[in-house]
């Protein structure tokens, strides 16, 4: 049973380090075809119309999610409902990407012929030299001649790797060249982790937060934190600063007279703060490494002027946490 595992183990590391070795290949091979590929994708005022049948076909489709995702609009077209009416989703305005390992897939024909048909600019991925794809297309790019991972090379595995990493490559150079900031990737990733991840302190916070003015009462200053449920309250000087913060610690304290106190007595100095810009996960950051449950929102950066509150209780229920 031993021997079995590791004879698999050894299978599963061969697969891995034989298309590890086609990516370095590919990422030598890059060169003035992928640099037109991305003006020609530039180019466009429509959509980039991602295209491939069998294996490529998913891999055309993931392509297309990359890049509708961040910022490049793109739409997968299945070469075989082309035939059969959807050619009328590919408009002038368009560019199209077509993937076939062969360059010869059948199915492909019409929306080759239909880009030809009306100038429609192609940009051709196979793995065959001189192949009709790539005979065919305004940019032709040609995948390095790396053995499939499997002892047989018939099964698409390292071709649809570097396929797939080839649009990757693709997505992120139009991405980077646009200047797409992580606030405009949030946009089309609205649900899940990563919007989570991506959402800022500014999504999150509460724009009431409890605060009172240094010369408040104590007993003031608890129906304020009774009344906002924080278990905290900001003091802030005349001029409305944060000067400190008040905590159910502060309260422990100094509970001896504590109702003959004003919040200044009470409050711990200096707290830390954060901007609205910031990202919601910094904030857990902080409070996880300060060992605390909010924190006051001041804007701008570095100031005294509180617009905020944020709560870890808050990013918990955002899935930041």
């Amino acid at each position: 049973m031993t021997s079995s595992i590791t004879d698999f183990r050894a299978i599963g590391r061969r697969v891995i380090r034989r298309e590890a070795e086609a990516l370095d290949l590919l990422a030598e091979s890059l060169g003035q075809s992928f640099d037109a590929a991305v003006a020609a994708i530039l180019g466009a005022r429509g959509r980039v119309i991602v295209c491939g049948m069998g294996k490529s076909g998913h891999v055309a489709r993931k392509i297309a999610a990359t890049f509708a995702s961040t910022g490049t609009p793109a739409q997968f077209v299945h070469p075989g409902e082309a035939s059969h009416g959807d050619l009328g989703m590919v408009t002038g305005d368009d560019v199209a990407l077509v993937l076939s390992n062969s360059g010869e897939t059948p199915e492909l024909a019409d929306i080759v012929a239909h880009t030809r048909r009306f100038g429609i600019p192609l940009i051709g991925v196979a793995g065959r030299e001189g192949s009709t794809l790539l005979q065919q297309s305004d940019v032709a790019i040609l995948l390095p001649p790396a053995p499939e991972a499997c002892e047989t090379g018939i099964v698409p595995t390292s071709s649809t790797t570097m396929t797939l990493a080839l649009g990757d490559a693709l997505a992120i150079a139009l991405m980077e060249h646009r200047r797409f900031t992580p606030d405009q990737f949030r946009i089309f990733h609205p649900g899940g982790k990563l919007g989570a991840k991506l959402a800022t302190v500014r999504h999150l916070m509460h724009v009431d937060p409890p605060l009172v003015a240094e010369e408040t009462p104590m007993s003031e200053a608890l129906l304020m934190m009774s009344q906002k449920g924080f278990g905290v309250v900001g003091v802030t000087d005349t001029e409305g600063h944060l000067e400190g913060i008040i905590t159910d610690g502060d309260l422990r304290r100094h509970m001896a007279g504590l109702l003959s106190l004003t919040a200044a007595q009470v409050m711990t100095r200096g707290p830390r703060t954060i901007w609205p810009d910031a990202l919601a996960e910094r904030a857990v950051a902080e409070m996880n490494a300060r060992k605390i449950t909010s924190l006051f929102v001041v804007e701008p950066e570095g100031s005294r002027h509180v617009v905020g509150l944020i709560h870890v209780h808050d990013c918990l229920r955002a899935g930041v946490a």
